[in-house]
């Protein structure tokens, strides 16, 4: 067994785990926060991206104990003050998010994207960016729509001609 400390959403947390075990596993089983999810182990799908020391990540991809003395944060460190991110108030608005399976990952990889490229983002840039994460309902038209929106709303309507 070996010991892992993370800042996981502002709280420092600890907890034992195998070895082998995924960050994704501990996140969701050592730390009851679900709302990162599984859907394939196998870093093909994006349904676990999480931000760990301000970078999105897949955490399918990585030891818990390889993350150990790591930041992170998840779907669920987002909202602040009981009010929604802006990514996840603009998927809200744009419906971007059908089954809701994908929309953590899709929302984590955003919130990164959008930080990365300072309010310069137009649509091919945003549907290549997304192509790690995996919508099984189809729904990239309005999730697109729903950067596009939180971008322009984030860098006071700044972005790159299409």
């Amino acid at each position: 067994m070996a010991k892992v400390t993370l800042t996981v959403n502002g709280r420092s947390v600890s907890g034992e785990c195998e070895d082998r075990t995924l960050l994704v596993h501990f996140i969701r089983e050592k730390l009851g926060l679900t709302g990162t999810h599984i859907g394939c182990d196998t870093t093909q799908c994006g349904s676990c991206v999480i931000h760990m020391d301000g970078k999105s990540i897949k955490s399918c991809s990585i030891l818990a104990v390889q993350a150990s003395g790591s930041t992170i944060t998840t779907i669920e460190g987002l909202a602040s003050n009981g009010e929604l991110h802006p990514v996840q108030a603009a998927f809200k608005e744009h419906h971007g998010l059908q089954c809701g399976f994908c929309t953590p990952g899709m929302v984590m990889t955003a919130v990164d994207m959008i930080g990365r490229h300072g309010g310069n983002l137009d649509e091919a840039t945003v549907r290549h960016e997304l192509e790690g994460n995996i919508c099984r309902c189809t729904g990239y038209h309005n999730i697109v729509k729903a950067v596009l929106s939180a971008n322009a709303e984030m860098h006071g309507g700044r972005q790159a001609a299409e």
